[in-house]
């Protein structure tokens, strides 16, 4: 069997030089032939990634005739029957293979008389017993002779007309030998670089031989690689023991192979061999079998026996052909030059004159206002058309310096508008005439207008802004001032009314303006800014102010500051400052003091700054102690889903009990950082659930478990459920309703909406009616499929997207399928390989590879009967099943 490979996907890598052999192309050519034995499973490395059961289909394509075997040996050793018929089979062959020369000579002469007896009887035993030995030897001899005649005869057809070709057939004439006989001699270059002698039935190595210059991997590496590769031919397509691979081509590489009874003899070959070399490597491989035949039979990897072979295999890899080194042909180079040198120089000319014309024709697209519609050279002259601005370049004067003749260019403009900013700014200032106190420019692609203007100026200009809006470049005159006096005097108003809104204590509620007169009104504390100071510097007359302002008490830190300087009377030790916007005290002050600065904190915790006395020292230690105390308590009434009913401090120990959600803070753990000892506290608290909406919101997600399409919140003290459910859910959640409204807590389930699958449905059932249907053998689906994958994926995608927004996980199940050629093993193979093909295909166009799961269900699950008229190309099918979590 020949198998040529043509290694489309694979990368080769240049030896370092010509001789050597390059080691990861041979590596690769053993990989390649493994995945191109069988076409069926090609598949499996064009982008398919590999999955377990693979791995379990290959091995039971390599051993599965030895576990055969080995379950058929057990079967008849336990049967006393079957193993008295299987040695009565045997038990003349084992007479005649025993090793007592008595036995052979008593059974000798009765086995000669038989068969004389039986080749009289019928003759035509012999000759089909001699057919199957001679006919394969004799095929394989005519085919060598075939391929050789067609070696011979393409090589002198390629080389007939070629300056060789003379040269060769002057050589023919002049040696009397034949022209294709020359040709073969100069163009057969090769060399043989390493043989392997290997044992046909063990697969071991006996021998390796490596030419000079030439590398290689682990020769036995090498060796079980070609034995594992034989036997993986032979049971998958069913060859009979006396064929296997005899020619391998790899790019510039060959190996040729010759089977003999004992030992098969590799050749590594680098270059273009003749058809004759088979019959000189076959010769080598016959006299080894001839001087070393017994030992080749009983080899059992110890070499000690065959120490001649080597010798022999030396004889191969000396074979070589270089290829001769001859006079350089000066005058047929010189014709040639005679020939190519005017065709080279007109060439030239035209190449020449054709790059300045697409010099120009650049030129030309890349000016603005330009449009190069159509351009092409005709008969030596040039033709040009397209669209032209007025205001653009002149194209006949951007052809100086090009070095195109003028005469022979011909142009057909028409006149159009651009919208390239720089001609809508030059139209721009030719229809509005912008005084010289208005500056126009270009910044981003937008034209802007800066300075000052009249208004009769403005209202001209944004009236083209609006025209420019329809498709043209943004035109920008928000930067443009007013220069009349009721515009600059509402410009000075606003600067005035932004800095008062600026300024804390003050609060502008309404600002106007009205008959050139000016009114505003708000908030204003005692402590903020004078209003009417402010109008000092700018350039607002006063007289036409008219300002109303409630006082009231803002909540600034530094007014809040000066109102508790003043009503406390921080003594000198206690120093009162504004920190991230908390008013803090800090120091040492009496108990007296301390108690009003902390009534004065809790008014002010109602709703203005934060007014922190934890670092003012209390001089007395009780005072200590029961201000931290005092502090405890305040913390866990603050803390929800805590009832503090009794505090009290006594003779040193403080004294607490109340109710306690279990889901509320430890009152334990909030001892830490409030000074108070742990070990004076006594606390008795009574579990209970409190109503609190956040503890409510905890206890129904841990029993309701809403889906993700559900959102529980709280909203105004009520619990809102909100999104889409099941019905089983939504009837829960109403049960929880009713008992929850009995204890005065609102479960608001209004917003509650039974989820709708119905569309899923329709996406669902469309995606499970699609199939991608494949050629017989192959793992990978035709052209005529890609639509179908594209619109498959589509789907999927979107059916994801949807489910997921409904709160469910969809998968999808890629099941392969087969038509029932062929065996079993290999129709599972090839189903589960074409699912891997399609997950793949999906993937690259935007499937995530979580959603498919993939299986091979082989031919028991047929679309149709296979006896049916479209049965096998119907059956051939990858369907899908979409699952919902």
């Amino acid at each position: 069997m020949t198998s040529t490979v043509d290694p489309i996907s694979l990368p080769q890598r240049t030896a370092s030089n010509d001789t050597e052999i390059d080691r990861e192309a041979l590596a690769r050519l053993l990989i390649e032939i493994a995945r191109n034995v069988d076409p069926d499973y090609r598949a499996r490395f064009d982008g398919v990634p590999t999955a377990d059961p693979r791995m379990e289909t290959l091995r039971q394509l390599l051993v599965s005739r030895e576990i055969s075997e080995l379950s058929r040996v057990t079967h008849l050793l336990d049967e006393p029957e079957q193993l008295a018929a299987a040695v009565g089979d045997v038990l003349p062959s084992a007479a005649a293979r025993a090793p007592h020369a008595q036995l052979g000579e008593a059974l000798a002469p009765a086995v000669e008389r038989a068969v004389q007896r039986s080749i009289q009887k019928s003759p035509r035993t012999l000759t089909d017993i001699l057919y199957p030995v001679f006919l394969p030897a004799i095929r394989k001899s005519i085919g060598e002779k075939i391929d050789q005649t067609f070696q011979s005869l393409n090589e002198t057809l390629r080389h007939i007309f070629t300056w060789h070709g003379l040269k060769w057939r002057f050589e023919a004439w002049r040696t009397g030998a034949s022209f294709s006989e020359v040709v073969l001699k100069h163009s057969l270059v090769y060399r043989v670089e390493h043989v392997f002698l290997i044992n046909r039935n063990s697969g071991l190595l006996i021998a390796h031989v490596t030419a000079d210059n030439a590398t290689s991997e682990d020769p036995q590496l090498i060796s079980s690689m070609l034995s594992a590769i034989q036997d993986f031919v032979k049971d998958s397509f069913n060859e009979k023991e006396q064929s296997g691979l005899d020619t391998i081509r790899f790019g510039d590489l060959r190996l040729w192979s010759e089977v003999g009874p004992f030992a098969t003899l590799v050749s590594v070959i680098r270059g273009n061999p003749p058809e004759e070399l088979h019959e000189i490597v076959r010769d080598v491989l016959l006299r080894i079998h001839n001087e070393c035949s017994q030992a080749l039979e009983q080899f059992d990897g110890d070499s000690s026996q065959l120490a001649g072979v080597e010798a022999q295999l030396q004889t191969c890899v000396e074979l070589k052909q270089e290829e001769s080194n001859q006079g350089f042909p000066w005058l047929v180079v010189a014709a040639a030059l005679l020939v190519l040198i005017p065709a080279g120089g007109w060439f030239f000319l035209s190449w020449q004159s054709g790059q300045r014309w697409q010099a120009y024709v650049s030129r030309l697209e890349t000016q603005p206002g330009i449009i190069v519609a159509e351009q092409k050279i005709r008969g030596g002259q040039f033709y040009i058309a397209g669209l032209r601005d007025p205001l653009g370049a002149d194209p006949q004067a951007l052809l100086s310096g090009t070095q195109v003749d003028p005469a022979r260019v011909h142009s057909q403009w028409q006149f159009y508008q651009s919208l390239e900013p720089e001609f809508v700014l030059k139209r721009l200032t030719a229809s509005l005439a912008p005084p010289d106190s208005v500056r126009l420019s270009i910044v981003n692609d937008r034209i802007i207008a800066e300075g000052e203007a009249p208004d009769t100026w403005i209202d001209r200009a944004r009236a083209a802004a609006r025209q420019l809006s329809a498709g043209g470049p943004e035109f920008d005159i928000s930067k443009v001032r007013d220069v009349s006096p009721e515009a600059r005097a509402a410009e000075r108003w606003q600067a005035y009314v932004s800095r008062l809104g600026t300024q804390p204590g003050i609060i502008v509620a309404e600002q106007k303006i009205r008959d050139g007169q000016f009114y505003i009104a708000g908030l204003r504390d005692p402590l903020g800014a004078d209003p009417q100071s402010l109008l000092s510097g700018t350039q607002v007359d006063p007289a036409r102010v008219h300002s109303q302002w409630q006082f009231y008490q803002s909540l600034e830190p530094e007014f809040v500051l000066k109102r508790l300087t003043a009503s406390l009377y921080p003594p000198d030790t206690v120093r009162l400052s504004i920190v991230n916007d908390r008013i803090v005290a800090e120091g040492e002050a009496p108990d007296t003091w301390i108690d009003r600065a902390r009534a004065a904190a809790r008014q002010l915790s109602a709703g203005g700054p934060e007014f922190d006395i934890s670092k003012v020292r209390d001089v007395s230690p009780e005072a200590r102690a029961a201000e931290h105390w005092q502090y405890y308590v305040s913390r866990l009434e603050a803390q929800p889903g805590i009832i503090v009913a009794q505090q009290t401090a006594r003779g040193g120990h403080f004294y607490i009990s109340g109710l306690r959600d279990p889901l509320a803070a430890d009152p334990q753990a909030l001892l830490s950082g409030t000074q108070v000892d742990p070990a004076r506290v006594h606390s008795q608290w009574q579990f209970y659930q409190s109503l609190d909406p956040k503890f409510v919101v905890k206890r129904l997600t841990a029993s309701l478990t809403p889906p993700k399409s559900v959102r529980l919140s709280i909203i105004q003290g009520r619990i809102v459920v909100m999104g889409e459910a099941p019905v089983a859910w939504i009837n829960r959640a109403q049960a929880a309703a009713e008992q929850l409204s009995a204890d005065g807590v609102v479960l608001d389930v209004s917003q509650l909406h039974e989820l709708d699958l119905a569309e899923l449905n329709h996406l669902r059932e469309a995606i499970q009616t699609t199939d991608i249907f494949f050629s017989s053998g192959k793992v990978v689906p035709g052209p005529e499929q890609v639509p179908v994958l594209d619109r498959l994926a589509g789907q999927i995608k979107e059916f994801a997207q949807d489910a997921r927004k409904s709160g469910v996980t969809a998968r999808f199940m890629l099941t392969g399928h087969s038509d029932a050629t062929g065996r079993e093993t290999a129709n599972a193979s090839i189903s589960a390989a074409r699912a891997e093909t399609v997950r793949a295909l999906l993937n690259k166009r935007g499937v995530a590879p979580e959603l498919l799961l993939v299986r091979g269900a082989g031919t028991f699950e047929p679309a149709v009967p296979e006896n049916s008229q479209t049965g096998s190309s119907t059956n051939r099918r990858v369907s899908v099943t979409v699952n919902l979590d």
